[in-house]
């Protein structure tokens, strides 16, 4: 995954830090879209877009039925998470 890739999905598009908070949560362990947003205190819809664009870009991967469906990084994602983590550092820092 192109680190150029992730810094536009992190730091240089509206909602890149809940997108962020996402990939934290999901790298512990799986969540389906409600869990998430009781998780993370958002509302179910915003996680559901957040899910939408992370899946849409091969960060997240999904098993079972829409709602139940249960959201896991990628390979590819989980291959590129050192990339993220330092993008996510300097986003912080950034953000202060």
């Amino acid at each position: 995954m192109k680190k150029v890739f992730l810094w536009w999905l992190i730091a240089g598009s509206k909602g890149g830090e809940n997108r962020a908070r996402i990939i934290l949560e999901l790298k512990n362990r799986p969540y389906n879209a409600n869990k998430l947003a009781e998780k993370l205190s958002l509302d179910y819809k915003t996680i559901r877009h957040h899910m939408d664009v992370l899946d849409e870009n091969n960060i997240v991967e999904s098993t079972g039925e829409k709602y139940g469906a249960l959201y896991f990084l990628s390979d590819e994602m989980e291959g590129s998470y050192d990339t993220f983590m330092d993008i996510w550092e300097e986003f912080k820092k950034s953000d202060k």
